[in-house]
């Protein structure tokens, strides 16, 4: 694709820190309603995705930082949800290997999208580097307690409470406080989204971000923890 010159990162209010929101999913979940999907029909209960997070996104906030110094043509596809016209993200072939794992969605081009929609707005200005700040903070929630509280207990319900308690557990006291945690309308855990602020591109880790982002608006009171089918 053609160069994208990345948009300054929002500085939000009063001249703070630019601010993400950062969303992990729980493919076994989404996987339940999008059976047709690719990454849906390829999924077993040994891979990756079935005891770990899948990254689903990391989006520069406010929410109006959306396809920056894009092609309308461009955005009216990816609108359109016709990500396979969406040109590919320049990627090294270590990285992109390393984002089939860390996002099944690249079954579908999830990747197309996100970077089309989201990743023109981070201030790095390259998708390799998008990808490999959002993995990164992925992995670190994945080796966490957090990830493990969601293996220990497939099958099982579990509440917010013990999600965010897991969340101070890894990443400190109060962490829990910032990440939203979500449901699907069957009562499934989908995942969640937290609210980081801070410089990712330099290196911060997601305890750092994570305490420095802003409360989260609490979506469900928790759910169970679906297997793969």
């Amino acid at each position: 694709m053609g160069t994208v010159k990345p948009k300054a990162p929002s500085r939000g209010f009063g001249g703070k820190a630019p601010y993400y929101a950062f969303a992990l999913s729980w493919e076994p979940a989404f996987c339940e309603a999008m059976r047709d999907k690719a990454e849906c029909k390829a999924e077993t209960p040994t891979s990756f995705e079935a005891s770990h997070f899948a990254l689903h996104g990391l989006w520069p906030q406010p929410f109006r930082n959306q396809f920056c110094d894009v092609d309308p043509k461009l955005s009216a596809l990816d609108d359109q949800h016709q990500w396979d016209a969406l040109p590919e993200p320049q990627l090294s072939a270590a990285t992109k290997a390393a984002l089939g794992k860390a996002m099944p969605g690249t079954q579908s081009n999830l990747q197309r999208h996100e970077w089309i929609k989201h990743g023109t707005c981070y201030p790095a200005g390259n998708a390799e580097q998008y990808f490999k700040d959002e993995m990164r903070l992925a992995a670190e929630v994945n080796a966490s307690s957090v990830q493990q509280l969601f293996a220990s207990t497939i099958g099982k319900q579990i509440s917010a409470t013990q999600i965010r308690a897991a969340f101070d557990q890894s990443f400190g006291q109060g962490a829990g406080d910032h990440v939203q945690v979500e449901c699907d309308k069957q009562g499934r855990l989908a995942g969640f989204t937290m609210n980081l602020r801070g410089d990712i591109p330099s290196g911060a880790d997601l305890k750092t971000l994570l305490l420095a982002g802003d409360t989260a608006r609490n979506k469900c009171d928790g759910g169970l923890v679906d297997a793969v089918k």
